[in-house]
């Protein structure tokens, strides 16, 4: 065997062709670039439901009400319709992947600094606490409105980080990163509302048993088990447990994402002078066909060893969750029947009226003064290239809240009247602050260039 070069020499690595060596990109960027697409799909899903639901409102029905059976052991089965596999099951593994993006900004990413976090930390409280606030005094007296007031807390990453991509000629790169954090914090603050706030009675025993699953899984990580079965079977324990506890299920994905480590068995680039050794007797090409699987094999072994288990989970999962998961929601959930009593009832409702007024307005504001009141106090400073006008666009683009938005309309309303009037506050909302939004961005942009070419050379 020869012996190992430096791997930060010159040599396989230098050798590479300028296509592949474009196609290496970062987790955040991989993120933002399957988010931005998950966000079209996302759009498409949406429409296509709204066409559904109007078109063939009984069929629409019929199919998410079909039920089906999973578990059927010794006469007991377990069944449960389309839709609620849908919301309680499939949206498990969205905020399985919630979860771990949680976990690398808490601990590598944007918030890992504590005054760079401290600017988003400020805007994110701001966006979901006069939202929800202007929610309450617009559906003040009505008791059965009241409880949605979670509603337009909700920024949906997927649509927000989509409109932005799109404007990406207009705004500078620190704002998408500011937006990613406001809405990484924006996520803990819903996760937050729907445990307390939007569970059921808790029964301590199940729930008991999900932490002893928790325990489980935090102990084989801890031990560096690799392969995706234990986390699976153990997983899905968590999650059935947590439905019998009267929390959300959805709320054992995000518990099993903070779990996963960002870290890697071999830090520091141990694995770099082996791997490099290896390249080289291959390149050499004079070991026999089974000593050359061999090396792959250790190849692979040494690359599964240095990726933290969080980005390896994520990278697999994260495109499932974009691409199927949420546009099976959209299909599921934003199915709204326009008619003229549904779009009079919409228009007279406050439930409407407030998780527009929370989206549009809210949001907008109350990320813009969440920001000025932390540069105020001075714990935090705006990014570099970015102005208090570029934190209104963003504020908006923030009100975008579709996903979660819908999702907790489903849990804080048990009337499909109101749901239906919470859903057509959303819509209209998340539309109108992705347009005030770009109108913004696009503004700021359009008077920058005009000055940078009237100013004199």
């Amino acid at each position: 065997m020869t012996t190992a070069k430096d791997p930060t020499s010159a040599g396989p690595r230098a050798a590479l062709p300028e296509g592949p060596r474009r196609r290496l990109i970062s987790p955040l960027q991989e993120f933002l670039l399957t988010e931005s697409a998950g966000g079209m799909v996302l759009g498409v899903a949406a429409v296509v439901a709204l066409i559904w639901a109007n078109v063939a409102t009984a069929h629409y029905e019929d199919f998410w009400r079909a039920e089906i059976s999973f578990i059927s052991v010794g006469g007991v089965e377990a069944t449960t319709d389309l839709r609620h596999l849908v919301v309680d099951g499939l949206m498990a593994i969205f905020f399985f992947v919630v979860g771990m993006e949680i976990k690398r900004e808490l601990t590598v990413g944007e918030l890992k600094e504590r005054r760079v976090a401290l600017l988003p930390v400020f805007a994110a409280v701001g966006g979901m606490v006069l939202p929800a606030l202007l929610f309450v005094m617009i559906a003040a007296g009505d008791g059965a409105a009241l409880t949605g007031w979670g509603i337009p807390m909700a920024t949906d990453i997927a649509f927000a980080v989509g409109a932005i991509s799109l404007l990406s000629k207009h705004v500078p790169n620190q704002l998408a990163a500011f937006l990613l954090a406001v809405a990484v914090v924006d996520d803990i603050g819903a996760i937050a509302v729907i445990a307390i706030f939007y569970s059921g009675g808790v029964e301590v025993a199940w729930l008991g048993a999900a932490v002893v699953g928790l325990l489980a899984i935090y102990a084989i990580v801890r031990i560096h088990v690799y392969s995706w079965v234990p986390y699976l079977v153990l997983g899905f324990g968590v999650w059935a447990a947590v439905q019998q506890s009267g929390v959300h299920p959805t709320i054992a994905g995000v518990a099993i994402g903070l779990l996963m480590p960002v870290y890697s068995k071999r830090g520091d680039r141990s694995a770099c002078p082996e791997a490099a050794s290896i390249i080289e007797d291959l390149e050499g090409g004079v070991a026999e066909h089974s000593a050359e699987i061999g090396r792959w094999q250790r190849i692979q072994t040494l690359g599964r060893e240095s990726v933290p288990m969080l980005e390896r989970y994520e990278h697999h999962l994260h495109p499932w969750s974009s691409f199927v998961i949420l546009p099976l929601f959209a299909l599921a959930e934003a199915g709204i029947v326009i008619s003229g009593d549904s779009v009079s009832a919409a228009l007279s409702s406050r439930i409407t009226l407030g998780v527009v007024v929370g989206l549009l307005v809210g949001k907008t504001l109350g990320i813009f003064l969440g920001s000025y009141a932390a540069t105020k106090i001075r714990v935090a400073e705006l990014p570099a290239g970015v102005t208090w006008f570029h934190l209104l666009g963003v504020g908006a683009l923030a009100g975008i809240g579709f996903t979660v938005a819908i999702f907790v309309a489903g849990l804080a309303y048990t009337d499909p009247a109101l749901i239906d009037e919470a859903k057509f506050g959303i819509l209209a909302g998340s539309i109108l602050a992705g347009l005030l939004g770009a109108v913004i961005l696009r503004l700021i942009s359009k008077n920058s260039a005009t000055r940078l070419e009237t100013e004199p050379a």
